[in-house]
């Protein structure tokens, strides 16, 4: 019988090594097919821009994985590289024009995001050739998108929803009641709302106050863009919304939010006659991932001496190395490093898209940025959000540079602690017991109640760390203490509110930012190229190592769709204990 149980052991064992070493040879199989696979762009081609793969700042290059089978399915798409398709596409004889396909992410991404696409959209259309959306649903934030299109078509059964925009806040509350969990909350200022979930079931007054004021921006840039390129007046738009007449696909055409109804072949049949195509040739699309690797002219022609560093921060702020999709302090940190001490980097743009997180690591990396800046220049670049610690790294920088719509500001820390006595005690029956040393030796320990001194001083050590925040703040922006407070507070403001209110420079994407750090380091357009950092790491290290959070986002999202937020805002409280620099929790703009 042992031996018999050996065999088996030995045999199942067998059978998983023999699978990891499958699979390893799988994935290098892979990655050398389409490593050196270059795509030729036919002439008369069709770059078709179909959005259906989430928007990250910047997506991996060379991902053997990207347009391969199940493997890609999800897997996201930098802005950097949208752009740059875009960019080359203007350039290519071969490419005749732009097919606009926004699907279910460009309904969802945020609007300083599609607004850096647009942008790109509006310099390809210099070059006299066509841009053609079509989509069976569009959103308010879609349409945004679509709006720069020559013609939109939407199917003759479609929808366009036009209803306004809504920011919603989940509320936990009552969850952490019912698990029989106290939070201890302490925090600085009347707008500080990020605890309110934890606190509250609604929105408090200042909370909602402040809500509406940066929706209300938000909503205005929206109807003025979509407005302005469809030649319909924004009391008009309003009122569509208002009275909910957009109901069916009919009411889109009349009321010029769309250009025609149309199915995919009539669509198709256009786009012929725009190629001068005989009506039994087909039309030669070429999709984003395959035009990424094909052969074409570079845009860059400057110097490899002479570089623009642009530096991505992308995700919430933590300490330690982070990812692509974490802000490590320690990552971050050391590519400034890098850029201060590089010779050939004359210049310095931290992109910069957050909703905040740890106010240790914020500082740990506004110091570089002050070390760095006494180098060369440093432009911060304001994407999606820019808010509370995100703030925090940028406002040391020479000039801050946001968009219209991007939310920023939220000066402000908490700090916040959870007990799960009662939870331990009364659901589990788990009791905790032990000795110490000094009467406060076992000062922020979750199993136990607070004492009132306790309470104070994790109070008065909340103030100090505001009050530093908020005075490096003020020497950033060059503002007085007590006029700087004024509008922070946790106070959230929209790119073009903090612009208004001096919390910003200018209001542009990255492109501005990136002219702005070449006019400052006197550089003309000729004579610099980009250099990306954090440098990303081989795709198999990020594949088998810190890819694993970012990986079960995104299936949290495909197996559970609109419920997958709400998991994995509680998935995310291990990282709210201690002093946070950090938005609302779960702002979601829609």
């Amino acid at each position: 019988m042992l031996q018999f149980l050996k065999f088996v052991l030995a045999t199942i064992v067998g059978l998983a090594v023999f699978m990891v070493l499958a699979f390893f040879l799988f994935v290098g199989m892979v990655s050398v097919a389409t490593s050196g696979e270059k795509t030729t762009v036919k002439d008369n081609s069709v770059l078709k821009l179909k959005f259906d793969r989430p928007i990250v700042e910047r997506g991996r290059e060379n991902d053997p994985f990207s347009n391969f089978g199940p493997f890609g399915e999800g897997s996201p798409v930098g802005l950097v590289q949208i752009r740059r398709a875009i960019e080359d596409a203007k350039n290519d004889p071969n490419i005749k024009g732009i097919y606009l396909n926004p699907d279910m992410y460009a309904a969802v991404a945020s609007y300083p995001t599609l607004a850096e696409i647009r942008s790109a959209l509006e310099d390809f259309k210099k070059s006299k050739k066509f841009i053609v959306a079509y989509s069976e649903f569009y959103t308010e934030s879609s349409l945004y998108l679509a709006s720069v299109a020559d013609r939109i078509y939407l199917h003759p059964e479609g929808v366009v929803e036009w209803n306004g925009l809504n920011a919603s806040v989940t509320f936990l509350k009552g969850t952490l009641d019912k698990l029989g969990v106290k939070p201890e909350v302490f925090k600085v200022g009347d707008y500080k709302s990020a605890v309110e979930p934890f606190l509250r079931q609604d929105m408090s007054e200042p909370s909602r106050e402040q809500t509406r004021s940066f929706l209300t921006s938000v909503n205005g840039h929206v109807l003025q863009a979509i407005g302005t390129a469809r030649g319909v007046d924004v009391p008009q738009l309003q009122r569509l919304a208002d009275s909910l007449t957009v109901r069916e696909a009919e009411d889109a055409v009349t009321h010029k939010l769309v250009t025609a109804l149309a199915y995919p072949d009539e669509v198709e049949a256009q786009l012929k006659k725009e190629l001068k195509l005989d009506e039994k040739k087909k039309v030669e699309y070429i999709s984003l991932t395959k035009y990424d690797k094909a052969e074409k002219e570079s845009t860059e022609k400057g110097s490899f001496d002479k570089r623009i560093a642009v530096i991505f921060a992308s995700g919430e702020i933590t300490s330690g190395e982070g990812s692509d999709e974490v802000i490590g302090s320690d990552r971050i940190a050391a590519a400034l490093r890098k850029a201060r001490e590089d010779d050939k980097i004359k210049a310095v743009v931290l992109r910069i898209n957050s909703p905040g997180g740890s106010a240790l690591a914020s500082d740990v990396m506004w110091r570089e940025v002050q070390l760095t800046r006494k180098k060369k220049p440093v432009i911060a670049s304001m994407s999606d959000y820019a808010a509370s610690g995100g703030y925090y790294m940028a406002m040391g920088c020479d000039k801050i540079v946001a968009h219209p719509t991007t939310i920023t500001g939220s000066i402000g820390v908490f700090g916040l602690w959870f007990n799960v006595k009662d939870m331990l005690n009364d659901k589990l029956g788990v009791t905790v017991d032990g000795v110490k040393t000094n009467a406060y030796s076992d000062l922020g320990l979750p199993t136990r109640n607070m004492s009132e001194t306790e309470r104070q001083w994790f109070q008065k050590r909340t103030e100090s760390i505001y009050a530093d925040f908020t005075q490096k703040a003020a020497e950033g922006r060059k503002m007085k203490v007590e006029d700087l407070r004024k509008i922070a507070s946790g106070r959230v403001w929209t790119g073009e509110q903090g612009k208004q209110n001096g919390l910003v420079d200018e209001l542009g994407g990255l492109d501005k930012a990136i002219e702005i750090a070449a006019n400052m380091a006197k550089l003309k357009p000729e004579e610099y190229r980009l250099r990306y950092l954090p440098e990303q790491k081989p795709f198999f290290e990020e594949f088998f190592g810190t890819s694993s959070d970012a990986a079960e986002t995104r299936a949290l999202q495909k197996h559970l769709g609109v419920l997958a937020p709400y998991v994995q805002d509680i998935r995310q409280l291990k990282n709210w204990q201690g002093t946070q620099a950090r938005l609302p929790f779960a702002l979601e703009i829609r």
